[in-house]
Parts: C-alpha cells; structure tokens; sequence
C-alpha cells in the first residue's frame, strides 16, 4: 500500500507560505494576552487609537521591505520621516493654501535622499548599511540647521491636521492611506513586470544581469520608491501630530526592520508579503500599546521590543524555510528507500 503525495506545486506553495506565519500567529497571540490581561486594548475606541500608527508603521515598511527584497537595508527612514514632517511645518507656514506646495517638496526631498541612497548603492556598489546610516545622520543635521528658520512648536495647517483627525469608515483616512498601499504593493509584485523585477534582482542579481535585467537602475529605484514611502508617512505623522519635533522619525529606525522581518521577508533579498508586513506592524504597534496600558517602564518596554526584535530573527522566514524543507526531505527519504526495496525484491 503507497502513501498518497501532495503535488510539487502544492508543497512548494506550502513551502512559501510557512515563511510568512509568525506575522498572524504573533498578531493572534497577542489578542490573546490582550483579552486576558489588557481588554480595554481591544475595545474599539482603542483599536480605531492606534489604526493610523500602525498603517504609518506599515508604510514605513513595505518602504523598507522593498530595500530588504534587493538584499539592502535602510537606515535613513528617521531623518527622511522627520525632514518630510518638518517641511511640513515650514514650507506651509500654517497657511491652508501652502498644503499642496509643501506636500511637493516633501515628496521631493524624500526622492532626492533615495536617489543618493540608490547611486551610491546600487551604482557604485557601496555597502547599504553604512551608506543609508551616514546619509541619515546627514538629514538629521540638515533637519537640526532647517527647525531655526521658524519658531519652536510651530503647528501644520490646520487644514491638515483636521483632515488626519477625521474620520472615514469610522477611522482615521490615515489608516486607509496604508491599506491602500498594502494593495498597491499587493497587486504591483504580482502582476506587473516592474515589481517581479524587484525579486528577480534580489534574489539572484548576477543571474537578472544575464537576462538583460538593468540590476543598477532597479536597485536605484527601489530606494527611491521607499524613501517616498517614507516621506508620506512623515507627512501623514505631522498632519496627526499637529505639532511634530525633530524627534518624530526616531521610532522608525528598528520599527519597520522588525515589522518585515516579523513578516518573513527573506534577508537575503527575493521574496516578502506586504500583507503580512502590514500585519507583522499591527502586531508591533499593539504591543507598544498593550505595554502602555500595562504601565510598564520606558526601559522595560525597550527590553521588551528588542527581544521580540531578536525573536523574530530567530524565526525569521529563512530560517522557517529550511525546517519546514528538512521536514519534509525526512518524510520523503524512507517512503524513497521503501520504493525502492519494493523494486528490488
């Protein structure tokens, strides 16, 4: 009597798929911990709270998950959030009228921060790690020297904040801006040549030069496109915040790094789920809520972060693709030697 085998397609999507299930376990595990010791956490009101601060986490994100699928890594999210938030602030003047101009300029100087990243990484092949953390030291300085131009405290239009404060659904509009761009991320790597591109260079970049793919331009792009993302985010963040500080991009340094490994993305470029992204920054923002709420420390909380930071390398998609591989190559090997005996005799 034989065993009955799944397809090779099916036990590779399974394959894939297990990579990305520590993002909704961690997410349903927390709920967990939530109704039992926090409830009030999961009360709507509280919910609807921190649904903007994680779509902002997310968008910070898949703007980092993009560099990480090309086997690069970002550090310059921080200054980039805060210049962006900042020009909000100065470029507007709290005038309702200078929204549209100062929203441009934001963008713009988001897209200039990545493609110096991109030239100097992708062009000339400099290490990602020290580049993007000396180009984010540089906004920083460039952001202390621009906050003396206008007066401390200064606020966003009032247009803006009262926009980000409304509400649409019954949450805020920003939290449909990250919904969106889970979509759009969703639905551009799957089904366009531009974002099958973004893999194909990260998980094998000498073998997409032989195809004729352009390796360099690609991974200029990518983060040009993130630090857009992540321009957005410092916009949509002092729009909420009203009066954002030259603090305000500090918590997106690790954030998103652990949001994507959390949501399996694979380090050594290639494959990653905005979905689960998305979810693996819901997870993250709830936990920070559930510490609050629990009155934890500030140390305690930061103990609490990298160790989950730390467990989710431990857990990381890479590493889950191996077990789940050598699991099923020891299933597989004594059904083989049994066929074979079976021949033999």
């Amino acid at each position: 009597m034989t065993s009955r085998r799944l397809p090779a397609s099916a036990v590779t999507r399974f394959v894939v798929a297990s990579r990305y299930m520590p993002a909704y376990l961690a997410l349903a595990l927390l709920a967990i911990v939530a109704a039992i010791w926090v409830p009030e956490t999961l009360d709507p009101v509280a919910l609807r709270a921190i649904a903007p601060f994680a779509a902002l986490l997310a968008v910070t994100a898949l703007g980092q998950m993009l560099v990480i699928m090309t086997g690069g890594i970002d550090l310059s999210t921080p200054g980039t959030v805060t210049l962006s938030a900042m020009i909000m602030v100065g470029v507007a003047d709290q005038s309702d009228g200078r929204i549209g101009i100062a929203i441009l300029t934001a963008v713009g100087a988001g897209a200039a921060i990545g493609l110096v990243n991109g030239i100097l990484i992708g062009g000339l092949k400099l290490n990602a790690l020290i580049v993007t953390l000396a180009t984010g030291q540089i906004v920083v300085g460039i952001v202390n020297r621009y906050v003396r131009t206008f007066p401390i405290q200064s606020a966003v239009p009032l247009g803006l904040s009262d926009w980000a404060r409304s509400r649409f659904l019954g949450v805020s509009p920003i939290f449909w801006i990250g919904v969106a761009t889970t979509l759009l991320f969703i639905l551009g790597l799957r089904y366009t040549s531009v974002g099958r591109r973004f893999q194909v260079v990260g998980a094998n970049p000498v073998s997409s030069h032989v195809m004729g793919v352009r390796v360099m331009l690609t991974q200029i792009l990518v983060y040009v496109v993130a630090a857009v993302l992540y321009a957005i985010a410092g916009i949509t963040l002092a729009a909420l915040l009203r009066n954002p500080g030259v603090n305000i991009g500090s918590p997106y340094l690790l954030g998103p790094i652990a949001a994507v490994v959390i949501g399996g993305a694979s380090l050594s470029g290639g494959l990653a789920s905005p979905f689960s992204t998305f979810a693996a920054a819901f997870f993250l923002t709830g936990l920070n809520q559930m510490m609050r709420s629990l009155g934890l420390a500030t140390s305690l909380q930061f103990l609490v972060f990298g160790l989950v930071i730390i467990g989710g390398m431990l857990i990381s998609g890479d590493r889950i693709i191996k077990v789940v591989e050598s699991f099923l190559r020891d299933r597989r090997t004594p059904a083989s030697r049994n066929r074979r005996q079976a021949t033999s005799t």
